[in-house]
């Protein structure tokens, strides 16, 4: 029987993973207050403004060692998470998810391209099976041909790939800090969210002022709660093992969003997922070998 403390890490894990997948409702909740995704994204993530000063407490320097990782990891971040948040507002919850858990296949061609990883045959199988998943999600019968049909659809396989990116810049930059990485993955959120706002010339509306207290509430709450659960189980536990629990979060997310929409899943989704989510765990699993 395992230990409290040995339970801990998974718990942590579970508890990020639930949050994510259930990150959809508060946000379509602040949309309908008036707050759109842009204006959310940016002043939920300003709510993480205190806690991001005090993880550069002290550690300004490792910034000047690594400028460029650093930069690129703000913009990858930045992008995943503003393309994210638009796609779960304009796109149905589960398949949004499962889009975004190519991130696998995208990882292992990064990792091939940027980090100089080799892709063994057993790679290449996992590769086969994820993009099977995508053609089967994504084939358009009057078409003929596997193409996203939304702008949804595009914004989770963009934020699915930055997601890999991200990680990439992570693992790239070894040297630097857990909270230094953290702290330029919260600022590129802004700072994309914050260019668009400028670039498509959005204006704030007239949200509720329910919306403009809840978003930063968000934000230095859950967006921190979710990054240090994540933090503590990956650091505590075999990255493989923590990469299979956090697929919850497609779980947590299914749920949810069949309990609170009335959204549905078409079986070619659902076959097309299963055969993402089965690439996503056999990447998973290999990472053990």
């Amino acid at each position: 029987m395992q230990k409290p403390a040995n339970l801990l890490p998974v718990f942590s894990l579970l508890l990020s993973a639930t949050l994510w997948g259930l990150f959809w409702y508060p946000l379509r909740l602040l949309e309908e207050a008036g707050l759109s995704g842009l204006w959310s994204t940016l002043l939920i993530y300003a709510g993480t403004i205190p806690v991001l000063l005090y993880l550069l407490q002290g550690r300004y320097h490792e910034i000047r060692q690594a400028p460029g990782l650093m930069l690129g990891l703000a913009l990858a971040s930045g992008w995943c998470n503003v393309a994210f948040v638009l796609a779960v507002l304009d796109g149905n919850i589960v398949r949004v998810l499962l889009l975004f858990y190519l991130s696998p296949f995208w990882a292992t061609l990064i990792g091939w391209w940027f980090l100089g990883e080799h892709i063994h045959r057993s790679t290449l199988v996992v590769l086969a099976i994820a993009m099977c998943g995508a053609i089967v999600m994504l084939w358009q019968t009057e078409m003929g041909l596997p193409f996203p049909e939304t702008s949804a659809d595009w914004l989770a396989l963009s934020s699915g790939f930055s997601f890999a990116l991200t990680n990439a810049f992570v693992r790239k930059a070894h040297n630097t800090s857990v909270q230094i990485c953290t702290a330029a993955s919260w600022s590129g959120v802004m700072l994309v969210a914050l260019v668009l706002l400028v670039v498509f010339a959005q204006p704030l509306g007239e949200p509720s002022m329910s919306a403009l207290l809840a978003a930063p509430l968000i934000g230095v709450v859950g967006i921190t709660v979710m990054t240090l659960s994540v933090v503590y189980g990956v650091s505590h536990m075999p990255i493989h093992r923590s990469a299979i629990i956090l697929l919850f979060e497609i779980i947590a997310g299914a749920v949810s969003s069949q309990l609170l929409t009335s959204e549905v899943i078409s079986l070619q989704e659902w076959i097309g997922g299963a055969l993402v989510m089965l690439a996503a765990f056999l990447s998973a699993k290999k990472q053990a070998g």
